[in-house]
């Protein structure tokens, strides 16, 4: 019997050669970069060969961090714009309303107009970050302040709420004593908490009940405790009244109305509503509704004594324009955590605001806190340590299920 032929061995071609070099190359030298991948003659067909594997780049640790929680550092931007901006708003509202401007030494007292200036900024600040960003996305439509006749509705009940939740905090501090006043603000985070479980049946882990919780006790207690002898440089009545207590609850109950819907809005939309529309809209159904009421008002002339005063004290004219662009800046920074973080964490940083600001002034200028106000700072540094970690757990449970 015959042995069959053996068939000629295959020829290595130029391409063959090529990719056996690269690839002792990189076997022999591994901590080198390697060498570009060979460019081979076309046959007329494309060629699929295997690139050569290049090690990543090292970053440092900063840059590791900001690839790896992206969102942590979006937060951190907007807490540092929303302080900064507000703690320069809050200083040009005390100087404003507290100044006696002119020889007749007259205080600025028109809360409406102010309110007013505010939302007119903020509206027009807001629609020129929209006018930004439709620029930098020149294929894309520009979105509208009122995309949908439901959303025009909830800027309307929103800017309602906001409005006369202030006159009935003003209204609720002649009759409570200051640090009543104090704490139930510092307790902002349960009537926002609560609206959410009632008016819109929404249901959160249990961890958040105790962070809320945790937080809202760590800024009672700080605040409590830091109500010495600065307690009487405020008006407010000397005792909590049923009826003071009764314009605090309302007081409250819009403000939790406020931020529930604004959340609300933003999760049902599907989308339609950003940061800006939001800032825009709502700011322009505020200036149209207190400046209507201070056009037609009666039985108030405050739009023409405010105009008066500001003619008689050019400087207040100033002051106010500069607190309304504080604001309107401020609120770029609001609206956009509330969009990418939710009302609950909005309101968790605009709580702390005031108590993060006195840690600043201990270290700046050696200030001394109580033991008890060291309590109130650590739980409320437990409270946001402990959600953080828990959502780090939920967002490595949800990594490994997926692989």
């Amino acid at each position: 019997m015959a042995r069959p032929k053996q068939q000629n061995p295959r020829q290595l071609s130029t391409e063959d050669i090529a990719l056996h070099t690269a690839d002792t190359q990189a076997l022999r030298s591994p901590s080198k970069s390697q060498p570009s991948s060979p460019t081979f003659p076309s046959n007329g067909a494309s060629d699929m060969s295997k690139p050569p594997v290049q090690r990543p780049r090292r970053r440092s640790i900063v840059s590791e961090e900001i690839a790896t929680h992206p969102a942590v550092v979006e937060l951190v931007i907007c807490v540092a714009g929303i302080y900064i901006s507000f703690l320069t708003w809050a200083l040009l509202q005390e100087r404003i309303t507290t100044t006696p401007y002119g020889p007749n030494k007259r205080r600025f007292k028109f809360h409406l107009v102010l309110l007013t200036v505010q939302s007119l900024f903020a509206s027009g600040i807001g629609y020129l970050y929209i006018l930004f960003s439709s620029r930098q996305h020149p294929t894309l439509p520009r979105p509208p302040i009122f995309p949908t006749r439901k959303i025009a509705g909830f800027y309307l009940l929103i800017a309602i709420t906001s409005s006369l939740a202030a006159p009935f905090g003003y209204a609720a501090l002649s009759h409570i004593d200051y640090i009543t006043f104090i704490l139930a603000k510092s307790c902002k985070l349960l009537p926002v908490m609560l609206l959410h479980l009632t008016l819109y049946q929404r249901r959160y882990p249990l961890y958040k009940y105790a962070v809320v919780l945790l937080v809202t006790a760590g800024v009672a207690v700080f605040t409590l405790h830091n109500q010495g002898a600065g307690a009487k440089k405020h008006k407010g009545g000397d005792s909590s009244s049923l009826y003071g207590l009764l314009l605090l609850g309302i007081n409250l109950l819009l403000d939790g109305v406020t931020n529930s819907t604004q959340d609300h809005m933003f999760a049902t939309s599907g989308g339609l509503v950003t940061g800006p529309q939001m800032q825009c809209g709502l700011n322009l159904v505020s200036s149209v509704l207190t400046a209507g009421w201070l056009v037609v008002n009666p039985w108030s002339s405050e739009l023409g004594d405010a105009v008066g005063f500001m003619r008689e004290n050019p400087e207040v004219a100033g002051d106010v324009v500069g607190f309304a662009l504080c604001g309107a800046v401020g609120q770029v920074f609001i609206f956009y955590t509330l969009s990418r973080f939710g009302s609950l964490t909005l309101v968790t940083v605009t709580v702390t605001r005031k108590m993060f600001s006195m840690i600043l002034s201990v270290v700046a200028f050696g200030h001394r806190l109580t033991a008890m106000q060291w309590l109130g700072v650590g739980l409320v540094f437990g409270g946001i340590g402990g959600e953080a970690e828990m959502k780090r757990r939920e967002k490595k449970a949800k990594v490994v299920k997926k692989e």
